[in-house]
């Protein structure tokens, strides 16, 4: 069972132990994995579902958005109960409530069914993202957290390869509902071995912290009294979601669009397509590493490298899908390598912008500043992503839906340049870095 443990130390020591915090490292992904494996699966069914109900692209995008809106509405009461109560216990209940949800998905008969058995998944990995960066940043030394986040978030791209192949392969094998039995009763037994991670002791606030954390009314105040100082957070949440729905698009459609288009059968098409995904999943780690040294001697110099980095996304993809469309012949070969450089960049964002965030706020409420983010990816990044490259495919098609979407990098790169000019003041401002706040002498117990 795991123990509350204050946060103490210096910056480059561990928190718990390096083979206590490896091993809640190595909990965190495995369950990270599979939020996404539960959230991708659906994409690959989508030919299957058309074909059965009769949806449209717009009904089939939606699907997708509605565990990113319940993501989006819970994650913040969620993180706020992690934060003042306990990190650990609250990962064990979110994970319990999304793999149930996933597996009631094969029973399901009917689209409104179906739908809300996806709503009720959101709703159980709201939050997790943001709580598990929260415990996983207090664990290890700050020196390390960008690479950390960066191997974190890039197991989201892990499990979404895994769902998005898995959900072909076991449809074209026993039926596009036994693939949601499948992938949801792991999940179940990483639940209670996740018992055994170690939390850490809640982190005292300052009396108006602690005050604005007490509800949700409150936080949501707190969180547009910070924005407004934060500059640095603000444009994060701006360009971040911006860069996701890029990725969110790419990552729901392409096996559509390979059935569609390239006539491939849908199994083989969530095959092809999750090599596009694994392009994302090494691509977060390696521009990781690349901002965390772009920032070491200038903070400024990260934003700067994000900014190039998703205008390099949006040329990439841009041109791989809309090359035909400006009267240039692309071979099927040389598409998917040009969409699979585009896979490999468009991550650039995912580490770095947790980290840079984490990074402008207070130690105390690290999951809640996180779950800022995830507000505002999930609910403007994943969820819109999805839905309006449908939309605008039962309008224009998939194709010409595909090469439209990067343009929503051009709101990122300006969001992140924005940022590149406030950063390090901000960093100033969040006060005592994680293991100086730690050695306050009377650190505030964790609640039972």
């Amino acid at each position: 069972m795991h123990h509350d443990l204050p946060l103490s130390g210096r910056g480059d020591d561990y928190l718990i132990g390096r083979g206590q915090a490896w091993f809640a490292f190595v909990m965190t992904i495995a369950l990270m994995i599979f939020d996404y494996v539960d959230r991708q699966v659906i994409v690959s069914l989508f030919p299957h579902l058309k074909a059965e109900w009769g949806l449209s692209d717009t009904q089939l995008g939606t699907l997708v958005s509605a565990v990113s809106v319940t993501v989006a509405i819970a994650g913040i009461p969620v993180a706020l109960f992690a934060d003042r109560v306990s990190r650990v216990r609250s990962i064990v209940v979110m994970a319990t409530v999304w793999s149930l949800a996933t597996i009631s998905c094969m029973f399901t008969r009917t689209y409104g069914q179906l739908l809300a058995a996806r709503s009720v998944v959101g709703l159980g990995e709201a939050g997790y993202g943001s709580v598990g960066a929260g415990l996983l940043a207090s664990h290890f030394p700050a020196r390390m957290r960008g690479a950390l986040m960066a191997g974190f978030f890039a197991s989201a791209s892990v499990g979404s390869v895994l769902g998005v192949m898995l959900g072909g392969i076991i449809a074209a094998h026993w039926g596009w509902k036994a693939a949601f039995g499948v992938v949801g009763f792991p999940g179940l037994a990483l639940a209670l071995l996740y018992l055994f991670v170690r939390d850490y002791r809640t982190v005292e606030l300052t009396p108006r912290l602690d005050k604005a954390t007490r509800s949700t009314g409150g936080a949501v105040r707190h969180i547009v009294r910070v924005l407004t100082r934060s500059r640095t957070m603000l444009w994060m949440c701006i360009g971040a979601p911006a860069q996701v729905m890029v990725i969110s698009a790419v990552w729901s459609w392409l096996p559509s669009y390979l059935n569609r288009v390239h006539g491939l059968p849908p199994a083989d098409a969530g095959v092809k397509a999750a090599l596009v995904v694994l392009c994302g999943a090494l691509g977060s780690v390696v521009w990781g590493w690349v901002v965390d040294r772009a920032g070491r001697s200038r903070p400024g110099a990260k934003l700067r490298v994000l900014a190039l980095l998703c205008l390099a996304t949006m040329l990439a993809l841009g041109f791989a899908f809309g090359a035909s469309q400006l009267g240039i012949a692309l071979s099927a070969q040389a598409q998917f390598a040009l969409i699979a450089v585009g896979g490999f960049l468009m991550t650039c964002t995912v580490g770095p912008a947790a980290a840079i965030v984490i990074d402008v706020t207070h130690p105390g409420v690290r999951s809640t500043g996180a779950s800022v983010l995830s507000l505002f990816q999930n609910l403007f990044g994943l969820a819109l992503g999805p839905v309006i490259t449908g939309a605008l495919s039962d309008q224009v098609g998939l194709a010409t839906a595909l090469s439209i979407m990067p343009a929503f990098g051009l709101v990122a790169i300006g969001a992140m340049l924005m940022a590149s000019r406030t950063y390090a003041t901000d960093i100033e401002g969040a006060g005592a870095a994680p293991a100086e706040q730690a050695s306050s002498p009377s650190p505030k117990p964790a609640v039972a």
